[in-house]
């Protein structure tokens, strides 16, 4: 088996365990707000509503995630013949049995499914109804015995059996050496295969035991990303180091870790950054016997000190595992920027650059965009952003690209987000996702139109997608208005710089960022502000410089005709920044 197809198969494994987790995450932190407040030694003890905790982590949780383990499988169907497989396992075991809903859901389902498709075609007119409501019982009966006498027994001794040894490495102080393999694949895109499909199962039945546990934090850590964005802050160079700043607040307070990931991707020297700084802040947590009482999701500092225990002792354990691993991966990832002499103009051409030469090392031929051949109204009537769990960045590059479509005028195509697990082979259908995830998407939905992207966040591919939709299938470079040559921008004649925005200001507010981020490094006192549409016409004159992409470049001349223009991909990370500059101290 080549390596891309074991990794390939092991992000579909990954991928099933955090997609059977991941839309129940909030059940578990509902039972884990329940939890610290109700119990004995929470918030608000109360003896009544404490009687709920038990119940709702021993049948509740599991049943909804063996339900999802089914639905994933084979619809409603298969989730609930998968639900009733699972109680068995339930209630045939002590302990909580999420590790075996996970098995007999998404198990009992397949097996729906592959008698479905033997018998339903021999069916005869008039006995669908009978034979698909008592196959479906008997088989989700015959499962429940099976995992009573078997499956829940078993995990519950395999559940026991990993707990001990988690607790060995923990007295043997060797839990942190597990983050030298959690910060790669983090990067990998397993980040929530790790976190929901192992150390969630397990990380439950600690906090039975002990109210607290420290696998919430291994992987949920955002200090690692925190010190790496921070590194190209001050020690990066060209957009990466400007875009740093606005990528911080989404990754550590947003909790959207994916947008770290192309910074380590384009300096792979960085992945021991990371790995130094996860090792210290679990090394940190462990010292401090720090923990959580349910998941933490998304990845947020504030998401993680809301499952802190109660107390302001273990809240602080924790804020002092997330800041020594940020701590620490700045200082290696700043020595890992100081020692680098290479030139780079931008984030995207680092990023290129990363993609080109991965996709070379698989043996796969690099094309430039050939997607774009084929987007079109007539090709396209829905658009899908699918990542692993279908939530965090892939809501967000929806989000992005939907406001744009919608300003261009389609607003019949409708923009949504998705787990890859989900996806279903229609026609009419665009698919994004990111540069790892492509292949597993495009063997999924064959007949779809898939396009790559290396951030959700700052691709400057979601406007080529617009000029493609405006122009029929004709190449966007082709189209499209071309941005405004450099030697018609000069910053010693400009008073203003404006960012333009019709209805949502965050890719504006972004931009104003990032360009007075590079303002500021190189002592320019021109102000930057962000202005929407339907004022631009109190900054129309030729001393102000307008910022603006190709799908709303007819927008702003329109409403400021007199003022400069700066045409670009991306108003979040574009070399043209670095160019304004250069210009300026000629």
């Amino acid at each position: 088996m080549s390596n891309k197809s074991f990794k390939v198969k092991l992000q579909k494994l990954g991928t099933t365990l955090s997609n059977m987790v991941m839309p129940n995450i909030p059940a578990l932190i509902a039972w884990g707000v329940l939890t610290a407040l109700v119990i004995p030694n929470g918030y608000l003890p109360n003896e009544e509503l404490s009687k709920m905790v038990s119940p709702m982590l021993t049948y509740v949780i599991p049943l909804l995630i063996a339900f999802t383990g089914g639905f994933n499988v084979y619809g409603h169907r298969g989730g609930v013949v998968g639900a009733v497989a699972a109680f068995g396992a339930v209630a045939g075991s002590t302990v909580p049995m999420i590790i075996g809903a996970m098995i007999m859901g998404p198990l009992t389902a397949w097996l729906m499914k592959k008698f479905d498709q033997t018998v339903q075609p021999k069916i005869k007119p008039g006995f669908e109804m009978l034979v698909n409501n008592f196959s479906a019982g008997f088989l989700a009966f015959g499962m429940m015995l099976l995992a009573f006498y078997s499956v829940g027994p078993v995990v519950a001794n395999l559940t026991t059996l990993v707990g001990q040894g988690v607790d060995a490495l923990v007295t043997l102080r060797l839990l942190p050496l597990a983050n030298i393999i959690i910060e790669p694949a983090k990067i990998l895109f397993l980040n929530n295969a790790l976190n929901h499909g192992i150390f969630t199962p397990i990380g439950t039945q600690q906090v039975v035991d002990a109210g607290k546990s420290i696998l919430f934090l291994l992987e949920a850590n955002p200090g690692p990303g925190l010190g790496i964005l921070l590194a190209f802050a001050f020690f990066g160079k060209g957009s990466a180091k400007s875009s740093s700043w606005g990528a911080m607040l989404i990754h550590f307070v947003g909790g959207i870790h994916e947008i770290y990931f192309p910074y380590v991707m384009m300096k792979p020297a960085m992945f021991l950054a990371v790995i130094a700084g996860g090792v210290s802040g679990t090394f940190t947590f462990q010292l401090l016997g720090a923990g959580l009482t349910s998941a933490a999701s998304p990845g947020s500092i504030i998401a993680i000190l809301g499952m802190a225990p109660k107390g302001f002792m273990p809240h602080l354990v924790v804020l002092a595992g997330v800041l020594v691993a940020a701590v620490v991966s700045f200082v290696v990832g700043a020595f890992i920027l100081k020692l680098d002499n290479s030139e780079e103009e931008s984030l995207e051409a680092a990023q290129a650059a990363t993609s080109a030469a991965k996709a070379q090392a698989k043996g796969q031929v690099v094309v430039a965009s050939p997607e774009f051949s084929t987007i079109s109204t007539d090709s396209v009537k829905r658009i899908i952003f699918a990542c692993d769990a279908g939530m965090g960045s892939s809501a967000m590059g929806a989000s992005l690209l939907r406001n744009k479509i919608q300003k261009a005028g389609f607003e019949n195509i409708p923009v949504t987000n998705q787990a890859i697990s989900t996806l279903e082979d229609t026609d009419y259908t665009l698919i994004v996702t990111q540069e790892e995830l492509t292949e597993r998407a495009a063997q999924r939905t064959p007949r779809a139109i898939h396009v790559s992207v290396d951030n959700f966040l700052t691709s400057p591919k979601y406007d080529e997608i617009v000029a493609q939709l405006t122009n029929g299938n004709v190449r966007p470079a082709e189209t499209a208005a071309p941005a405004q040559e450099d030697a018609t921008v000069d910053l010693n004649h400009v008073d203003e710089v404006v960012f333009a925005y019709d209805k949502a200001e965050g890719s504006a507010t972004m931009g104003r960022e990032t360009l007075q981020s590079i303002f500021r490094s190189n002592d320019v006192k021109i102000p930057v502000v962000t202005v929407p549409f339907e004022k631009l016409a109190e900054h129309n004159a030729k001393n102000i410089l307008i910022v603006t992409t190709i799908a709303q470049q007819s927008q702003v001349q329109a409403a400021a005709p007199n003022a400069q223009l700066l045409v670009v991909d991306s108003v979040v990370t574009t070399p043209e920044y670095d160019k304004l500059i250069a210009r300026m101290h000629k």
